[in-house]
C-alpha cells in the first residue's frame, strides 16, 4: 500500500514537503521554507541559534511532527531543486530526521553553501544524483530523477518506482521548449512512463493552474531583457538590474547584454554570491571570468563610491527584486550605501512581485522611494518558471496517472488543478484529491 502525507505546501505557496510511505519505507520529498513567515521570524535573530520548534510554530517550516510515527522508517530526503521553498528547511530539520539527502549537483552545492555561510552543521549524508539518472534506494524502491525546466538549474521531477506502481512528484516545473540554459524537459521519458500504465499517482504543481495558457519560454524573457537593456538609450546613466539570485539562466542573459553594452559588470549581494558560486562549482556557469562579485556591505560600499564617479561605465546587478529592506537595492535607495541616483537612471526589475502582503508592501515602498529620484523603472521583465493550465494538461496526458494530488498552492490553486483533472475525466474525491497540510491519502 502507498500512503501520502501532505506535510506542507498544500494550504499555501511555500514550505513544500511531502512524505510517501511505500510498505514499510518512507521517502521525504522537499523540505522548504515559507519565506514570508521565515523573514518575519528571523529578522532580528542569529540564524544558527534558532530552535526548529519555534520555526514550526511560526509557520516558517513544515510541521514534521505530522510524520512522527513514520520517522523511524525514513529512508531518504529528496529535494527537487534549489529554491528555498523546497530546500530551505533542511538546515533546521534534517538532523532530527536521520536520513541521507540526495539532490541534483546544483541543489546540493546551494545547500552546502547555505550550511557553510550560516555555520550550521547537519548529521545527514549529502549525495548528488544527476538528472535523468536512477538510484536503487532499497530492494523495493528505485528513485529516478527526470530532467525538467524551471527558473533554477538542475530541477527534476522525481519518480518513485515501487512494486505497487510509479509515483511521480512534479513540484515546480515548466515545459520550456526553448530554454536558454540546459536542455528541454525529458518528454520522452515522461511519455515512456505513461505508456507503462503504472503511474498510480501524480503529485503536481498547481501554482498557475488557473491560467488558461502555456507558460512562455525563458527565451521570451531574454528577448524582453534585450529590448530593455539594448533598446533604450543609457549613455551616461547608471543601469541597475535586479532579479532572482537563483535564476542562473536569467543572470547569464543579463551578463551577455551587459557585455554588449560595453559595461563593466558587478554582482552585489550575499545571495547572488552564494548562487553564482554554486553554479560554478556545479559546472553550469562561469561568472567569475566576466563579473566582479561582491558579497559584503563594506565591499559594496567602496565599489559604489567609485562607480558613482564613473557614470555610464557599469552594469550593476543587485539583490532586492522584492523590495527586501536589507537588500542591496534598498540600501542604495535609502542612502545606507551612499549611492547617488540621477534623473533617468535605469532600474530594471527582471521579476514579478511575489503576491504576498509583505512583498507587495516592500516593493511599493521601494518603487516610491526610487521615483523620488525620477529614475526610469522597468517592471515585470520576466516569465515564470511554473507550468500554466495547458502545460499541466500536457503532463497529465503524457503520464496518464491513475490518481492526481494537486500541490504547491492554497485551495484556489489546488482546486483549479482539480477542475482541470475533472475536465479530463477524473472525479474529485475518487481519483483526484484536494488535500490540506497534514492529510494522509491512501492510493
Amino acid at each position: 500500500m502507498v500512503e501520502i502525507c501532505s506535510i506542507g505546501g498544500y494550504d499555501e505557496v511555500g514550505k513544500n514537503s511531502t512524505a510517501i510511505k511505500i510498505g514499510e519505507e518512507v521517502y521525504l520529498l522537499d523540505l522548504g521554507l515559507h519565506l514570508e513567515n521565515y523573514v518575519k521570524f528571523t529578522e532580528d535573530e542569529e540564524i544558527v541559534s534558532i530552535n526548529p520548534k519555534d520555526l514550526i510554530n511560526a509557520g516558517a517550516v513544515p510541521d514534521i511532527s505530522r510524520i512522527n510515527d513514520w520517522k523511524d522508517r525514513l529512508k531518504m530526503i529528496l529535494p527537487t531543486h534549489a529554491h528555498l521553498d523546497h530546500i530551505g528547511a533542511i538546515p533546521y530539520l534534517a538532523s532530527s530526521l536521520k536520513a541521507p539527502i540526495m539532490g541534483t549537483p546544483f541543489t546540493t552545492e546551494v545547500l552546502n553553501s547555505i550550511l557553510t555561510d550560516d555555520k550550521i552543521k547537519i548529521n545527514n549524508r549529502l549525495r548528488s544524483l544527476s538528472a535523468n539518472s536512477s538510484f536503487k534506494a532499497s530492494d523495493n524502491v528505485t528513485v529516478e530523477f527526470i530532467h525538467a525546466t524551471h527558473s533554477t538549474p538542475h530541477t527534476v521531477m522525481i519518480a518513485l518506482h515501487t512494486k505497487e506502481g510509479i509515483i511521480v512528484y512534479a513540484n515546480d516545473f515548466k515545459f520550456d521548449l526553448f530554454p536558454t540554459l540546459g536542455k528541454k524537459p525529458n518528454f520522452k521519458r515522461l511519455e515512456e512512463l505513461g505508456k507503462t500504465g503504472k503511474v498510480i499517482a501524480l503529485i503536481c504543481d498547481s501554482t498557475y493552474a488557473e491560467e488558461p495558457r502555456k507558460m512562455p519560454s525563458e527565451s521570451v524573457a531574454k528577448q524582453m531583457l534585450m529590448e530593455t537593456m539594448l533598446g533604450t538609450d543609457s549613455r551616461n546613466k547608471h543601469v541597475i538590474v535586479t532579479t532572482f539570485s537563483s535564476h542562473i539562466a536569467r543572470l547569464n542573459s543579463i551578463v551577455e547584454f551587459g557585455q554588449k553594452m560595453k559595461r563593466k559588470i558587478v554582482f552585489m549581494g550575499r545571495s547572488l554570491a552564494k548562487y553564482t558560486k554554486a553554479a560554478e562549482n556545479a559546472g553550469i556557469a562561469n561568472f567569475s571570468s566576466n563579473v566582479e562579485i561582491l558579497k559584503y556591505s563594506g565591499q559594496i560600499k567602496r565599489k559604489l563610491n567609485k562607480i558613482d564617479k564613473e557614470r555610464g561605465k557599469y552594469l550593476l546587478v543587485v539583490t532586492g527584486h522584492q523590495g527586501e529592506p536589507k537588500s542591496t537595492l534598498s540600501k542604495m535607495t535609502n542612502h545606507e550605501l551612499k549611492f547617488n541616483f540621477m534623473p533617468e537612471d535605469h532600474v530594471i526589475f527582471s521579476c514579478k512581485v511575489i503576491p504576498t502582503p509583505t512583498n507587495i508592501e516592500n516593493r511599493q515602498r521601494l518603487e516610491n522611494d526610487l521615483r523620488k529620484y525620477n529614475v526610469r523603472i522597468f517592471r515585470d521583465i520576466h516569465q515564470s518558471g511554473h507550468a500554466a493550465r495547458e502545460d499541466l494538461r500536457d503532463l497529465i496526458n503524457l503520464l496518464k496517472p491513475k490518481n492526481i494530488i494537486p500541490a504547491h498552492g492554497d485551495y484556489s490553486k489546488t482546486s483549479a488543478l482539480a477542475s482541470l483533472a475533472e475536465e479530463m475525466g477524473y472525479r474529485k474525491g475518487q481519483n483526484v484529491f484536494v488535500v490540506k497540510n497534514g492529510d494522509r491519502t491512501r492510493i
